[in-house]
C-alpha cells in the first residue's frame, strides 16, 4: 500500500479520535468548574445548583432550537412540568426517593415535549412562536387552576426527599443537592454528545439545514423532530426535578414566560448548536445577574441589557461560539 493510500485509509479515524478526545476533556473540564465552584462559593450552593437546574433547561432548548431549528418561546413548559411532576409524587404520593422523583420529572418533561411538540411543529416562523408562547400561558394556567394538586399561585410545599442511595443526606447547605445535581449533568451531558453526533442527531441537522431535502430522501422531518422534542422534554425534565428536590417547593415562576425568554437568552449569550456553549451562556449570564443585582439593585437590567447587545453585536455565534471559531481559524494558519 502506497503512502498516499495509507493516509487515506487512516485519516477518517483522526476525526473520531479528536472528537472523543474533546469530550474527555470538555467533561474534565465541567467537573473541573463544579469542584471550583463548591470551594469557591461553599456559601452559596442554592445558587450554584439552581444553575445546574437551569443549564439542563438551556441544554434541552439548544436541542430542538441550536440542533433542529425550532423556534420557540415556551420552553419552560417542559422545565415546569418536570417539577410539578417530581413535585406532586413527593408530596401528595410519598415518593421521597431523589432518583426516583428525578425518573418522574423526566416522564413529566417528556410528555410535556410530546404535547408540545405536537403543536408547535404544526405550524413555522412566526406562527411557531405565537403557538409556543400559547402553551406556556395555557400551561402556567392549568398550573394555577390546579390548585388541589399544585398548590396555586402559592406554591407546591410538602416535598421532601430521602438520602440519596440512602447516605448522603440533603443539607440545609445544599451541598448534597449540589453534588447531585453535578452527577446529573455530567451524565446527561455525556449522553447528549453521543445524540448528537449519531445518525438521528445528525439527520436532525439535516432537516435544520433543508428540510425539504430530507423528505426527498424519505425520512420524515416532523416525525424525527416530535421525537428530539421528546428527548428535550425528558432533559428539562431533570432540571425541574432537581428544582424541586434542591428546594423542596415547586412555584409558577417554573412555568413562566419569562423563564423561556431567558433561557433562549442564555442559549444565544453562549452560541446554539453547540452544548458547550449552552452551558457556557448559563454560567454566564446567571452568575452575571446574581452580580450585579447585588451590586446594583435599580439598574441591573441595564448592565444585562448592555452585555446582551454587545454580545449579538460583536460576537454574534455566542461568547463560546465566537471563542471556538477564533481558536479554530488559529489552528488553520499555516506557521
Amino acid at each position: 500500500m502506497s503512502t498516499s493510500q495509507s493516509v487515506q485509509h487512516h485519516a477518517p479515524l483522526a476525526a473520531p479520535h479528536r472528537s472523543v478526545s474533546k469530550d474527555f476533556a470538555g467533561v474534565a473540564v465541567i467537573i473541573a468548574i463544579a469542584i471550583l465552584g463548591y470551594f469557591v462559593f461553599p456559601d452559596n450552593l442554592a445558587l450554584l445548583t439552581r444553575i445546574i437546574g437551569i443549564a439542563l433547561l438551556v441544554l434541552s432548548l439548544d436541542l430542538v432550537t441550536g440542533y433542529c431549528g425550532v423556534a420557540t418561546l415556551g420552553h419552560a413548559a417542559l422545565f415546569g412540568s418536570g417539577a410539578y411532576a417530581a413535585g406532586i409524587v413527593s408530596a401528595h404520593y410519598g415518593v421521597t426517593d431523589p432518583l426516583l422523583m428525578a425518573l418522574v420529572g423526566i416522564i413529566g418533561g417528556a410528555v410535556a415535549g410530546l404535547v408540545c411538540g405536537i403543536v408547535i411543529l404544526r405550524a413555522h416562523g412566526l406562527p411557531q412562536l405565537v403557538l409556543s408562547i400559547a402553551l406556556i400561558h395555557l400551561f402556567h394556567e392549568f398550573a394555577n387552576k390546579a390548585s388541589s394538586w399544585t398548590g396555586g399561585s402559592d406554591g407546591l410545599s410538602g416535598i421532601s426527599a430521602d438520602p440519596v442511595f440512602g447516605y448522603f443526606e440533603f443539607d440545609l447547605y445544599g451541598q448534597t443537592a449540589y453534588v447531585f445535581g453535578v452527577c446529573l449533568l455530567v451524565l446527561i451531558f455525556i449522553l447528549l454528545r453521543f445524540l448528537v453526533r449519531s445518525p438521528f442527531g445528525m439527520l436532525c441537522r439535516g432537516i435544520k439545514e433543508d428540510p425539504i431535502r430530507i423528505k426527498a430522501m424519505g425520512a420524515s422531518p416532523k416525525a424525527a423532530l416530535i421525537k428530539m422534542y421528546v428527548i428535550s422534554g425528558a432533559v428539562a425534565g431533570v432540571g425541574g426535578a432537581l428544582n424541586a428536590i434542591s428546594t423542596q417547593v415547586v412555584g409558577l415562576d417554573s412555568l413562566s414566560f419569562t423563564l423561556s425568554a431567558e433561557s433562549l437568552v442564555m442559549l444565544v449569550l453562549g452560541g446554539t448548536g453547540s452544548l458547550f456553549g449552552a452551558l457556557a451562556g448559563t454560567v454566564i449570564f446567571m452568575l452575571f445577574e446574581d452580580y450585579v443585582s447585588a451590586a446594583n439593585p435599580f439598574h441591573w437590567l441595564t448592565m444585562v441589557g448592555v452585555l446582551l447587545i454587545a454580545v449579538v453585536l460583536f460576537a454574534p455565534r455566542g461568547l463560546y461560539g465566537t471563542a471556538a471559531n477564533f481558536s479554530k481559524q488559529r489552528r488553520e494558519i499555516p506557521r
